[in-house]
């Protein structure tokens, strides 16, 4: 199920959607996400994720000033017009004792 405070994301299935969720409101003061997290297609393989990294430059997601290691990014491609997709994210924390998040970020596809 997608996490409430994930809004719906909308393209076309001829796009490239350059993907962005913050993870500013699970991390704790100081924490910032590590590694490479998992981006992946729940149900289907008709998407093609790519590109999938922390951002290394403060960026904006959803009108917010997310800074450097606190949104994880990504590009979506394909998918097929009046489907809806579930895309699952986990990525791991630099805390003292680390944490792994996961969220779901709905997405449609229009013809």
């Amino acid at each position: 199920m997608p996490s409430a405070d994930q809004p719906l994301q909308c393209m076309f299935d001829t796009e490239t959607l350059l993907a962005a969720v913050s993870f500013v409101n699970r991390l704790a003061s100081g924490e910032l996400l590590t590694g490479t997290p998992t981006v992946l297609e729940i149900r289907t393989t008709d998407l093609t994720l790519a590109n999938k990294a922390i951002n290394t430059a403060q960026i904006v997601v959803l009108e917010d000033t997310v800074a450097i290691g606190q949104a994880v990014q990504f590009s979506v491609t394909g998918g097929t017009g009046g489907r809806a997709y579930e895309i699952e994210i986990t990525v791991n924390t630099d805390a003292g004792v680390a944490q792994t998040f996961v969220e779901r970020v709905p997405l449609q596809v229009i013809a």
